[in-house]
């Protein structure tokens, strides 16, 4: 059964979606961007309906300024009184709840990762992490970084048929040539991902981190996550890294969907002891 709910972060008041289920381990479902609690192309209320029905208590919710909660939208770097909220709200709707999961795509991911509270998810599930210093919905017509041409270039050049349009003069050689020059650029660590790489060291619950390896955000987290920055992180055990072969950010196909899923029922099942 699902339920809207209301509830108080300060003085605002925010709006929530319950999907109710017996289980002891919930599913803690963050927003990116200022995309509304049901995600992008219902994605996020697909998700929530599908754990429900195997068991699995789902809470998603509407930050500060977004859809049909009151507020001020002060974006992802300011949503740690949000989640506190949400998780008290959810605490109190599923007083049966032993473990919550975190779920969060693009800077919802960042924002659970640099969330103060490390007691507060048993385990965190990072899709696709935004580790660009500029908000997601400001760059959205900004130029490609270095280390998502260098995936695009590296993709083409597998393709055999990229080879043929090449010799025939199908492909602008000066075109390839100034997009390999701007992919060999080797960008520094934003001071985003800095914050994230930090933010691992602290926390001692499992972190799973699940990239779409074409998606634009993940080409730029998995750069940052090879880097020096991240050697300490890299090194932790209770850190894990999957891919899956998709370019859809929200893992919008039925098989990036199937493999998404797949990943968050192990670890909910693990989390309940299954």
């Amino acid at each position: 059964m699902r339920t809207i709910v209301n509830f108080p972060c300060g003085t605002d008041s925010l709006s929530g979606a319950f999907d109710a289920a017996d289980g002891s381990t919930g599913l803690l479902i963050l927003s990116g961007g200022n995309e509304i609690r049901s995600g992008a192309y219902a994605g996020q209320a697909a998700m929530a309906q599908h754990f429900q029905t195997l068991g699995y208590p789902v809470f998603r919710f509407d930050r500060r300024g977004i859809g049909d909660s009151e507020g001020q939208n002060r974006g992802f770097e300011h949503s740690a009184d949000d989640i506190a909220a949400a998780l008290k709200a959810f605490r109190a709707m599923a007083p049966q709840l032993r473990n919550i999961i975190g779920f969060g795509n693009c800077d919802a991911a960042t924002a659970l990762t640099i969330f103060p509270d490390h007691d507060a998810f048993s385990t965190l599930i990072l899709v696709n992490p935004w580790t660009i210093d500029a908000a997601p919905e400001a760059d959205e017509t900004a130029s490609p970084n270095a280390a998502a041409i260098r995936g695009r270039y590296w993709a083409r050049l597998k393709n055999p048929r990229s080879i043929m349009d090449l010799l025939t003069g199908k492909i602008d050689i000066k075109k390839l040539a100034a997009g390999l020059a701007k992919a060999s650029v080797r960008e520094p660590v934003s001071d985003l991902a800095t914050r994230i790489a930090e933010g691992f060291l602290d926390r001692d619950e499992p972190v799973a981190l699940l990239l779409a390896e074409r998606d634009t955000t993940a080409l730029a987290f998995l750069a940052a996550w090879r880097s020096r920055t991240f050697q300490a992180a890299r090194a932790k055990d209770n850190i894990s890294l999957s891919t899956c072969d998709s370019a859809s950010h929200s893992f919008a196909d039925p098989a990036a969907r199937a493999w998404l899923y797949g990943q968050v029922e192990e670890i909910l099942r693990r989390q309940s002891g299954l």
